[in-house]
């Protein structure tokens, strides 16, 4: 069963009880209101009844002829016309009664008898010759002092053709109600609940197609569906930015399956075609060997390194935490410094004196990026040129740069330089993978720091480590 259907059946059901509930109590007051007249009327007719009690009856003359009916009663002037009276002894023995009678007695039931000799007044309705009449019975004493019982009665077949045809009006008019009610209560289900299949259709065409592109255009008041067809739309965007992020992540992902691949391939290839060189016969000679030999062991330095950069590229991928310790910078880079004079006298970079403070970070892992830094400053710098560390600490945050006065980085290829397997046009010739800089910019990230760059072409460049300080 449909939502809209649910919900039209409640609100028909709701109004439907209520109708009901309205037309009973209506029928039911009416009812009420129409027989508590009719029992004014008879208790002011049996008063009238017994004024006229209190006249002495006419005798019959002499010489008349007696009649076995009971002595008829006369009424005063201003007696209700067309009510029915008959007189009953205590015992219930009829005793008189109107000539609108005839021969009809009006009944009483042992129960009413009783009751009215106690003297109790006693309503009750009964058939008479096919027509309903309301009885009223009460105890009056007769103008002879005698206790009698007067019955007055009422025909209600006016009366209750009128509540049947009241009963028959509710009744159509609660029907009538409550099919209007349902298709009301459809349409409106329908307008209240048209931004919820737009937004099934919206779902399923984003299902069908991809098109995370598409929105729910919703024309309303900003209630609760209005307020769900904003949080669809807003979550669509969110959706269609993180699929563009999967997308791109899955084609940097292939790239790097792919350059990794290409990287890999070509030392491999050199050992193995070296490899072939040392197994030829007759053997090469001795001076071509030591060649051989010493190719065949940069290679597999050049492997070596290649590896253990994707390793820590896979281990930042996979959200490998470091550790976070306070680690005193000054001894850290004056580490880093005679390091960097050991790999590469010649250009051993210029340390500045930095501050005695501490950051938070892992220590292996920021040695590796300023090893990093200050290695891709080396291969980008010619012979003789300056290279210069230097720290400087402001605020909460510590900043440590490397820079360069080599060729500088192009402002096309600047946004590009910390992707993985990038090389720009200069760095194309040089030893390097193009993983360095990738992995110093993930380990920088891993222990809450960020890294940037500024250069300038033929000026050189300067790349800034900022890490959290700790007082």
């Amino acid at each position: 069963m449909s939502i809209r259907l649910r919900l039209t059946l409640l609100y028909t059901a709701i109004l439907g009880l209520t109708v009901i509930a309205f037309s009973t109590i209506l029928f039911v007051t009416q009812t009420r209101a129409t027989f508590d007249s009719i029992e004014i009327d008879l208790i002011r007719q049996a008063s009238f009844s017994k004024e006229s009690e209190r006249r002495p009856p006419r005798l019959p003359e002499p010489g008349s002829i007696s009649s076995e009916r009971p002595p008829e009663l006369t009424f005063p002037s201003g007696a209700l016309p067309g009510r029915w009276t008959q007189t009953r002894s205590i015992t219930g023995t009829i005793t008189g009664r109107t000539f609108d009678l005839s021969d009809t007695s009006l009944p009483i039931s042992p129960q009413g008898l009783a009751t009215v000799q106690d003297g109790g007044a006693w309503f009750e309705m009964a058939q008479v010759e096919d027509q309903p009449l309301l009885i009223y019975s009460k105890l009056n004493l007769s103008w002879t002092g005698a206790t009698q019982i007067v019955q007055v009665a009422y025909p209600v077949t006016q009366a209750q053709g009128a509540l049947n045809s009241l009963r028959l009006m509710l009744l159509a008019g609660s029907g009538l109600a409550v099919v209007v009610a349902f298709a009301v209560g459809w349409v409106l289900a329908g307008a209240a609940l048209r931004p919820i299949q737009d937004i099934t259709r919206t779902a399923q065409t984003i299902g069908a197609e991809r098109d995370f592109g598409r929105r729910v255009q919703h024309i309303g008041p900003a209630d609760e569906v209005g307020q769900l067809a904003t949080t669809f739309n807003e979550m669509l965007a969110e959706l269609a930015s993180a699929y563009r992020q999967l997308e791109e992540a899955l084609d940097s992902q292939r790239r790097f399956v792919a350059d990794a691949s290409h990287e890999l391939r070509t030392p491999l290839t050199t050992v193995r075609g070296n490899v072939e060189l040392l197994q030829r016969t007759p053997p090469i000679a001795p001076a071509e060997r030591a060649e051989v030999l010493a190719d065949t062991t940069a290679e597999v330095d050049r492997l070596i390194r290649l590896i253990n950069q994707l390793l820590a590229l896979a281990r930042a991928d996979a959200g490998q935490t470091l550790h976070r310790d306070a680690i005193p910078l000054k001894p850290l880079l004056e580490d880093v410094c005679r390091q960097a004079k050991g790999l590469a006298p010649a250009a051993a970079p210029g340390c500045e004196p930095p501050p005695d403070v501490s950051v938070a970070g892992d220590r292996d892992a920021l040695k590796q990026v300023f090893l990093i830094l200050v290695d891709n400053a080396h291969m980008h710098t010619a012979p003789g040129t300056a290279i210069t560390l230097s720290c400087t600490a402001t605020g909460d945050r510590v900043q440590i740069s490397v820079r360069d006065t080599g060729p500088g980085i192009a402002p096309d290829v600047l946004p590009h330089i910390f992707e993985r397997f990038y090389r720009g046009e200069v760095a194309r010739s040089g030893p390097g993978a193009g993983l360095g800089l990738a992995i110093a910019k993930e380990l920088t990230t891993a222990q809450g720091g960020t890294i940037e760059v500024e250069s300038e072409v033929g000026r050189g460049s300067v790349f800034t480590v900022n890490l959290p300080l700790i007082q």
